[in-house]
């Protein structure tokens, strides 16, 4: 997950580009909550959305956090949000910065001229594929795993544009790192509350990262996109690029 950071670092630190410039500052605290906050009612829909699917049932006596003894009724409920909450942005979003330097901050930086559609899908797509090596290794498809590097393609392209609406709207790199965090610690209540059968429909449908999970964050999109997304551009990410000079 360090990879994508360790290549944005050397192109800003063999370039006259500002780490800042690229993101790595602490940007609006409202917006930053918001990032960590709004993964959890997202992968809810995305459970609600997995359970309408025919074939997938709810499991209410399963357990997310195995081998740790949690309170019947809301109070377990809430000491599990709680649990994710905290991991989610200590330290699984240090492992998600890891990507985002390098997805949200850098590149997102570089292709800013493109715009905030363009510029969101097309990382989006890249984000994809650079997770191609693990997912024909098995990871989040096992039974699939041809069609699985399509599949999570298509579902980082469904995330990719609130993403870059958090980072533009904190003024930080560290909103994406928050809410990729977030979403990985809480992701996990699909697979273990809604179970099926069919290999197919749990590991290509009803998942996070599959049908329902990239349905749920493209209708986020398509909200974005009727109310209004900020202009993105180099300035208002932090700054011009540096006059280059002729050697």
């Amino acid at each position: 997950m360090f990879t994508p950071m360790v290549a944005g670092l050397v192109a800003v630190l063999t370039s006259d580009i500002s780490l800042s410039t690229v993101g790595l500052r602490l940007g609006r605290p409202r917006w930053l909550a918001a990032a960590a906050l709004v993964a959890l009612p997202l992968v809810g829909l995305t459970l609600v959305l997995s359970l309408a699917v025919p074939g997938v049932s709810f499991d209410p006596a399963a357990n997310p956090l195995p081998g740790v003894p949690l309170p019947g009724g809301v109070a377990g409920l809430l000491a599990v949000f709680g649990v994710v909450l905290v991991a989610g942005v200590t330290i699984n979003a240090v492992f998600a910065f890891g990507e985002e330097f390098g997805w949200r901050g850098y590149l997102l930086w570089e292709l800013a001229p493109l715009g905030f559609w363009k510029a969101s899908l097309s990382i989006g797509a890249l984000w994809g594929l650079w997770h191609a090596p693990v997912i024909l290794d098995g990871y989040n498809f096992p039974s699939f795993p041809v069609v699985g590097v399509g599949m999570m393609a298509l579902a980082c392209v469904a995330f990719s544009p609130l993403y870059t609406y958090l980072v533009v709207r904190a003024d930080s790199v560290f909103a994406a790192a928050l809410l990729h965090g977030v979403f990985n610690g809480s992701a996990g209540f699909v697979a273990v509350y809604a179970r099926s059968d069919s290999e197919l429909v749990a590991q290509l449908v009803a998942s996070p990262v599959g049908l329902a999970g990239a349905a749920v964050f493209g209708l986020a999109a398509a909200l974005l996109a009727v109310r209004g997304t900020p202009e993105l551009t180099r300035e208002t990410l932090g700054g011009p690029a540096p006059a280059s000079t002729a050697d």
